[in-house]
């Protein structure tokens, strides 16, 4: 029997409600974080930042610095296995992360006040290096204390911390925005990154190592990440399919802010407060799926879900372009809702049922989340500059230059979120080994 690198206790007693919200509580500020900056800040300040072309800077910024997420937590996440600290493994890279995220939020911060582009670029860039370094070691904490028989219940933890700081970050950051406080909703933040680690830090009660690990060499661990299409086909299929979806959702979803103000008509002043109304409807809706999808799978299957699911998300993206009105997209984005959730609640276990190795499934988890941030990297260029492509007015104002963007281009982006979104459907079939 292999030696535990840690240091060998009683078994863990059942952790507490309290032990659980200390535990997920980061996950809470980091959805915030990715909440508040991608559906609703970071758009609104690009249309002051590049006026003649917000929507292409947009993906631009957002690809370039998604490549941070593909690396990053694939080299961190062995590395805190690895850490000898005295803190334990976990909590310095979390720690450090914060530190650097925080440093890149007051240059982001500065950059929109000052209407420095370059520097925006950079930290931003910081931002997305910090965050991950956090949470690629993050992910590790509950495999590592919660007990088996909890991990369910940990998992729940995690899904509602998660969702409810996303809605939040979404609502706080619209209404500031709205309110031309963006001060405030970097402070908000800001603040949230650090409490809600100090409480995860202060609750987390890590193990540090007693034995340093085997020596591995740059090339071995390049290796180990690798898994081969031909012997684990299932998880290939899978992996593709899930970053076809994924996809698809890039698409659109960061280009909703513009999608309101030139094709439904709200007006510049009200732009973020209603783009945060209808992605909190959208969050709310996929709660109610996400609560029963993955109960639903288990009985008739998981491909069975998926396809219903992503067909529903498919016609969604299509239903946004037959009619424009605010009141009527709150209800598409209800429906989008509905079924992104149930997508959503069926993926990890999807992921999980295809594993490779169960001995390797930290390693596995880590190469297949790079389905999901991959696809920002390739498609959020692409997509900005898809929605250029077709044309856009621009308007001199007393406040500034406004660009709006024809209805062609929002028409070519969401037919093709729909194609991403049916192709994944359609290549679950290839799955052979889940129902």
């Amino acid at each position: 029997m292999r030696e535990s690198p840690t240091r060998p206790i009683a078994p863990s007693p059942l952790l507490s409600g309290v032990q659980q919200f200390s535990i997920s509580s980061f996950w809470f500020a980091t959805n915030l974080l990715w909440g508040a900056l991608l559906i609703v800040v970071i758009p609104s300040q690009m249309k002051r930042l590049a006026p003649k072309h917000p929507a292409e800077t947009t993906g631009l910024l957002l690809g370039i610095a998604a490549l941070s997420a593909v690396v990053i937590p694939l080299v961190v996440g062995p590395l805190s296995d690895r850490c000898m600290s005295k803190w334990g493994r976990r909590r310095p890279y979390m720690a450090a992360g914060v530190g650097i995220n925080l440093l890149g939020l007051a240059l982001v911060w500065a950059a929109g006040n000052y209407l420095n582009l370059a520097l925006y670029f950079v930290g931003y860039f910081i931002i997305q290096i910090g965050n991950n370094i956090a949470t690629g070691a993050y992910s590790g904490v509950i495999p590592d204390i919660v007990p088996e028989g909890q991990k369910g219940e940990a998992s729940g933890w995690m899904a509602a911390m998660s969702q409810l700081g996303t809605v939040l970050g979404v609502v706080s950051s619209g209404l500031l925005m709205n309110a031309r406080q963006p001060t405030a909703a970097f402070a908000v933040m800001a603040v949230s990154l650090t409490l809600f680690l100090g409480i995860t830090l202060v609750g987390v009660r890590e193990r540090p190592r007693i034995s340093p690990p085997e020596p591995i060499t740059v090339l071995d661990f390049l290796k180990r990440l690798w898994i081969s299409p031909r012997k684990h086909p299932d998880f290939a299929w899978v992996w593709i399919t899930r970053a076809l979806v994924v996809m698809g959702l890039w698409t659109v979803q960061e280009f909703m802010q513009f999608y309101l103000t030139d094709v439904v008509g709200v007006p510049e002043s009200r732009k973020e407060i209603s783009a945060a109304m209808v992605l909190t409807i959208a969050l709310i809706c996929a709660t109610v799926t996400g609560l029963l999808g993955g109960k639903l799978s288990d009985r008739v299957g998981r491909k069975k879900v998926v396809y219903v699911a992503n067909g529903a998300v498919a016609l969604t993206c299509i239903a946004f372009l037959l009619h424009h009105s605010l009141a009527y997209t709150a209800v598409v984005a209800g429906f989008f809702g509905l079924a992104y959730g149930a997508y959503y609640s069926v993926d990890w276990a999807l992921a999980c049922d295809v594993l490779p190795s169960k001995e390797d499934a930290a390693k596995d988890m880590a190469v297949w989340h790079i389905s999901m941030t991959l696809p920002q990297t390739i498609i959020l260029p692409i997509s900005g500059l898809l929605l250029g492509s077709f044309g856009r007015t621009v308007t001199h104002t007393p406040t500034g230059i406004v660009t709006h963007y024809a209805f062609a281009g929002f028409a070519a982006i969401f037919t093709l979120a729909a194609i991403f979104l049916l192709l994944g459907a359609l290549l679950l079939r290839n799955v052979r080994g889940v129902r």
